[in-house]
C-alpha cells in the first residue's frame, strides 16, 4: 500500500483554499511511504459548540500527522521523531486511519464521537469493556490527570498530541526516543501506558493483543525518513 500511495502522490502540489485563505502545500516523493495522508476537511475537528455545531478552525488544513517543526500550543516541542512517535502510537492503537485526523476521534472499538471539547468518557463492550478514545486512547481517569497538569480545555488533536508526549515523559522514554529512536527499551517503558507495545519480552503488559518490536520499528522508521524529508531546508 505505501508503494502505491508513494506514486500516486510523488512531487504532486494540493492547493487547499478556504474562503479568503489560502494554503499552498507540496507533498513530497516518500511521505505516502509511511501512510501519510493528506486532509482537506480543514475545522471538521475543531471543538463543538454547546450547540453541537462545530467552530471553524482555519489553522489545521493538513493532517497533524504531517506537522513537525511547528510551533506546539503545550510545554512539548513537535520534533520529527516526536510526531513519529505519535503516529508510531496511533497505529499501534489502531487510530492511524491513513494518517487522517479522523483517528483523533476513535473510541475503543472503532466507533466515532463527534464532539472534541471533552473526553466522550463512554464505555464500549467489544472483546473488552473499555471508555478509552481518542487517537492514543486515553482512559477518562488518564485524560483528567493529563489534562490538569497540562491546563488542557478541550479534547482536540494538538491537546491530545501534548497529553500523549506527557505520558511518554511520565513514562521515562522521551530522552530515550529523542536521542536513539523507538528502541526496544523504549517500547517496554511504554508498555504499561499502551497495551498494544510489546515489553521487552514482546508481551503485552495486559495479555491483550500487541505489536511485534520489529513491526514498531520499521513504521517509526520510515515515518521519521519522511518526516525529515518534509521538514528539511529547502
Amino acid at each position: 500500500m505505501f508503494h502505491q500511495l508513494d506514486r500516486l502522490l510523488r512531487l504532486c502540489c494540493v492547493r487547499l483554499s478556504l474562503g479568503s485563505l489560502s494554503v499552498q502545500a507540496s507533498v513530497l516523493s516518500g511521505l505516502a511511504a509511511a501512510g501519510l495522508a493528506m486532509t482537506v476537511n480543514a475545522g471538521a475537528l475543531a471543538p463543538s459548540n454547546h450547540d453541537g455545531s462545530h467552530r471553524r478552525d482555519t489553522t489545521q488544513l493538513v493532517s497533524r500527522a504531517l506537522l513537525a517543526n511547528v510551533a506546539s500550543d503545550g510545554p512539548y516541542q513537535l520534533t520529527p521523531e516526536r510526531r513519529a512517535l505519535l503516529n508510531t502510537i496511533r497505529y499501534a492503537e489502531g487510530t492511524w486511519k491513513d494518517g487522517t485526523d479522523q483517528g483523533y476521534q476513535v473510541m475503543y472499538g472503532g466507533g466515532k464521537f463527534h464532539d472534541l471539547s471533552r473526553h466522550p468518557e463512554t464505555v464500549v463492550i467489544k472483546r473488552y469493556a473499555s471508555a478509552a478514545a481518542g487517537a492514543y486512547q486515553f482512559l477518562p481517569a488518564t485524560w483528567k490527570g493529563v489534562a490538569k497538569e497540562l491546563d488542557l480545555e478541550t479534547f482536540e488533536p494538538k491537546h491530545q498530541d501534548q497529553a500523549a508526549l506527557h505520558l511518554v515523559q511520565r513514562r521515562g522514554a522521551l530522552k530515550e526516543i529523542d536521542r536513539s529512536g523507538l528502541t526496544k527499551t523504549a517500547m517496554a517503558r511504554l508498555a504499561p501506558e499502551w497495551a498494544s507495545f510489546p515489553n521487552i519480552s514482546g508481551r503485552s503488559a495486559y495479555g491483550q493483543p500487541v505489536k511485534t518490536h520489529q513491526e514498531l520499528a520499521r513504521f517509526y522508521s520510515e515515518n521519521l525518513q519522511s518526516l525529515r524529508r518534509q521538514n528539511r531546508p529547502a
